[in-house]
């Protein structure tokens, strides 16, 4: 007998999720081109680059680019870091009257100039000034307001829990939970417990976030923290289609196959939307990494990959991208193997 449907909905404040697999915010990662391409493939929610609240009441160009979303993303979340509450509302009132749907606070941000400034994983180390900026922010925006912050900013100050009540007090509408420390950065650990022991202390939805990376990862997360969703990081980089795998086994359904010809129109559409977005010049350059991503694993990716970073057109990538999978498709019909490499 096929079991319960857990790919639910979630609810946070006035904003339902379709599912309960949503993509992290990354910098330099989350652009429109790919969120567009994570929402499409199943991610229930995505979420822009961190945009700095003091560029933003400046009015800065480039902070005002990285607000450009579509109405296909919605629902629309923003992601704000600052360490002052009475900028961070300023900032959320810009948001608001930008169309957001929801205005997410980055307490997770590892990067010294971030953290110099008293922002990001910063406010992990000062909960009075955490609840402080989510009490400025609630009150200036008329949407939902969550926050992202890690299980500490070290080992010797795992604190996520007395955070994260901090922020539900002063209104935050749901928290996500990246489950590594601030002193753990990217590594191995895995702090899944202090993510349970945040979703057990709190009424609002609890996100789990860390090391999720396959539709297992997801499920174990989901039954151990008995979190309302998780986020997917940099498990998307190049294979945006693990929302749709998450969501497939939620629902106790095969994971889609992700065939050569899925992977060659992803890039080649990612590539186009980026030069609609962005421009040429600058979308050739933002799309290099994410051409080493999509080409990881498949049969001379990294040559192949040295050879894309020379080029400078949208034109030449495109050719050389569709000569390449061409190549590879013709190794798949002649020797009746997927062009992967040996181990992958």
């Amino acid at each position: 007998m096929p079991r319960d449907n857990l790919d639910s909905p979630v609810r946070i404040g006035s904003v339902t999720l379709p599912g309960r697999v949503v993509a992290a915010p990354m910098a330099g990662v989350s652009d429109l081109p790919f969120r567009e391409l994570a929402r499409e493939l199943g991610a229930a929610m995505v979420c822009t680059e961190m945009v700095s609240a003091e560029a933003l009441v400046r009015r800065s160009g480039r902070t005002r680019a990285l607000m450009r979303y579509a109405e296909g993303e919605r629902p629309v979340s923003m992601q704000l870091f600052g360490g002052r509450p009475a900028v961070m509302a300023e900032a959320a009132r810009v948001l608001c009257d930008h169309g957001v749907d929801l205005i997410d606070i980055n307490m997770g941000c590892p990067v010294r100039k971030v953290v110099k400034s008293g922002a990001g994983a910063a406010l992990m180390r000062e909960p009075t000034q955490a609840a402080a900026v989510v009490a400025a922010v609630v009150a200036a925006a008329d949407r939902p307001v969550t926050v992202k912050m890690r299980a500490g900013w070290d080992a010797t100050s795992m604190n996520a829990v007395a955070v994260a009540r901090a922020c539900e007090q002063a209104g935050a509408a749901a928290v996500c939970v990246h489950a590594r420390t601030r002193g753990d950065g990217f590594g191995p650990q895995r702090r899944y417990d202090v993510v349970a022991a945040v979703k057990a202390a709190l009424t609002i939805p609890v996100i789990g976030n860390g090391g999720i990376d396959s539709p297992a990862a997801a499920m174990h997360v989901l039954a151990e923290c008995a979190c309302d969703a998780v986020m997917v990081g940099r498990a998307a980089l190049g294979n945006p289609w693990i929302f749709a795998a998450i969501r497939a086994a939620l629902r106790g359904a095969a994971p889609p196959v992700v065939t050569l010809g899925a992977r060659r129109q992803a890039l080649l559409r990612h590539l186009a939307r980026a030069v609609e977005v962005h421009g040429e010049q600058l979308a050739v350059r933002r799309m290099r990494k994410h051409l080493a991503w999509y080409l990881h694993g498949l049969r001379d990716g990294h040559r192949v990959k040295e050879a894309l970073q020379r080029l400078d057109s949208a034109a030449e990538v495109a050719a050389a991208v569709a000569r390449y999978f061409d190549r590879l498709a013709t190794v798949e019909a002649t020797s009746g193997c997927a062009a992967v490499e040996v181990g992958e």
